[in-house]
């Protein structure tokens, strides 16, 4: 490191390296001889959301990769609610009201249950996909500074102190992000930053330094300007730095420091959105005769390789002539339901002519094709 590509075929070429497959979707080989260690220093930024975050690998003179996740929230929130009523109803069912309160089926608590010390399911879903997509990354890089942004949503964004008249109120970014740094330390050095912070050491301030322009009316959309964006300049903070001088009346400031921000690899990335596996569908089947519903396991088996599918299984499909690429949904007695990246079904095909591309990694990987570049300031968005 650094190496060219023509360099790289050379070794694919002569034996010197194998390519090695990553959950990330990127192409990457791995030496196969003893060399002398020679890198530069490579920091991963972290910009997290509630719905979408936003990640960047950036060296000094290169960017190396961008990633938009999709984040589970909305799914988990919606499955814990789902949850909470099944149970209260079998509750209520179990439950002789026309007895007397003393004399009902009652279960006493056996221990304080309002005193939990835990993240929420929707929260801890979110940055568990984000813990998961760093590591991988690690894997690839040799990185050696995570640099992760800080939300405070009581604060004012005027004087930058805590106030609560600030009228910006609660965010669940805020929940879990203590969790969430003890987890990073565990794999580097962790710098964080306040997105919100107007004089020097913000991530708008840097952004704009960089000639970067952000997305902030379509944060849906999935493209780098969006939130990737936020990930590379938090990962810039590794190279620059905001120094500031006084004179007698003003103070004044400055960014300090070289990085190149260059076109690089980006992909979307989400959980694909599997249900499990229930003993009855949210009520008691008439008869006890329960249908199968959720899990991984299919009841078909793949002809090429005789394994049997799984749902998330990356897969490659045919019906009347055409061909689809997608994941594995669902099936039914003769047919394998495949969905696409948004986890929306493109249709049920026969399952001897369903055939499998790839083993579930519990990621769905949407890798954009060439290199991508980010918005300039002189191109708005």
């Amino acid at each position: 490191m650094p190496t060219k590509p023509s360099r790289a075929r050379r070794w694919l070429k002569d034996g010197k390296a194998k390519v090695i497959h990553t959950d990330l979707e990127c192409f990457a080989i791995q030496l196969t001889f003893e060399t002398q260690e020679n890198t530069q220093p490579i920091a991963v930024g972290i910009d997290p959301g509630k719905h979408y975050s936003g990640i960047g690998v950036q060296s000094r003179l290169v960017t190396l990769w961008m990633g938009h996740l999709v984040l589970p929230f909305k799914t988990v929130k919606e499955r814990m609610e789902l949850r909470r009523v099944m149970r209260r109803a079998r509750r209520g069912r179990r439950i002789n009201r026309k007895l007397p309160y003393d004399r009902r089926c009652h279960r006493q608590r056996r221990f304080n249950n309002r005193r939990q010390n835990k993240l929420p399911p929707s929260i801890r879903a979110n940055r568990q996909l984000e813990l998961r997509v760093v590591k991988e990354l690690f894997n690839l890089f040799p990185i050696s500074a995570i640099h992760y942004e800080l939300v405070m949503a009581d604060v004012d964004r005027t004087s930058g102190r805590k106030s609560a008249k600030s009228g910006v109120g609660f965010s669940p970014v805020m929940v879990g992000q203590k969790q969430m740094l003890n987890w990073l330390r565990e794999l580097a050095r962790v710098t964080t930053h306040n997105g919100w912070q107007r004089d020097g050491n913000g991530t708008s301030q840097l952004r704009q330094w960089l000639g970067l322009a952000k997305d902030k009316k379509n944060k849906d959309q999935q493209t780098p300007a969006t939130h990737a964006v936020d990930g590379v300049t938090l990962a810039a903070f590794e190279f620059t730095r905001w120094r500031e001088w006084h004179s007698d009346n003003a103070k004044y400031g400055n960014w300090q420091g070289s990085v190149e921000v260059t076109p690089a690899p980006f992909a979307i990335i989400r959980r694909p959105p599997i249900s499990r596996r229930q003993l009855h569908l949210c009520v008691h089947s008439i008869g006890g005769k329960r249908r199968k519903y959720g899990g991984t396991v299919t009841r078909h088996v793949e002809t090429r390789h005789g394994a049997s599918l799984r749902k998330g299984d990356k897969v490659i499909a045919e019906k009347a002539g055409k061909t689809y690429v997608g994941w594995c949904s669902g099936d039914t007695k003769t047919q394998v339901s495949v969905s696409d990246a948004n986890w929306k079904r493109l249709g049920q095909f026969t399952a001897k002519k369903v055939q499998l591309l790839q083993r579930s990694t519990g990621l769905i990987v949407v890798p954009s094709p060439g290199l991508s570049n980010l918005a300039t300031l002189s191109s708005e968005v």
